[in-house]
């Protein structure tokens, strides 16, 4: 199982390692131990941190952006069959939904709370920006 010291945590979900660790000592997320006594988020602990985060935040942004291409996260869910597979990931407030094959997600080792990249390349982009 993939765990996650303080600073990677807040890398992951674009806050200070301060704020990860006042969640962290006021239980908001879990943390374990290391044998030398450093305090590791559990993969799937934060991926369903993530989740639950983005889920109550609202998009309150007043300016204009468009996204960039590579987006960091975490695997939130897998789902496959023998073919393909639905791969979920939180990047801060973004979830990305990829449909890959099934033998990528084993390759890469793909399961709730491991660290990924979902690289996007389209042909297509809408950029909308808020009226005036």
């Amino acid at each position: 199982m993939s765990e996650y010291r303080m600073g990677e945590a807040a890398q992951l979900l674009g806050v200070s390692t301060d704020m990860v660790r006042r969640w962290a000592d006021d239980d908001t997320i879990a943390t374990t131990r290391t044998p030398g006594g450093h305090r590791v988020i559990a993969g799937a602990e934060l991926a369903d941190f993530a989740v639950r985060r983005a889920e109550s935040q609202e998009d309150t942004a007043d300016h204009t952006m468009s996204a960039r291409n590579r987006f960091e996260g975490l695997v939130t869910n897998v789902t496959a069959d023998t073919v393909m597979a639905q791969v979920e990931l939180q990047c801060g407030p973004n979830r990305i939904v990829a449909l890959i094959s099934a033998e990528a997600v084993a390759d890469l080792g793909l399961a709730p709370g491991v660290r990924a990249v979902a690289t996007v390349k389209a042909t297509n982009v809408i950029v909308e920006a808020p009226s005036a």
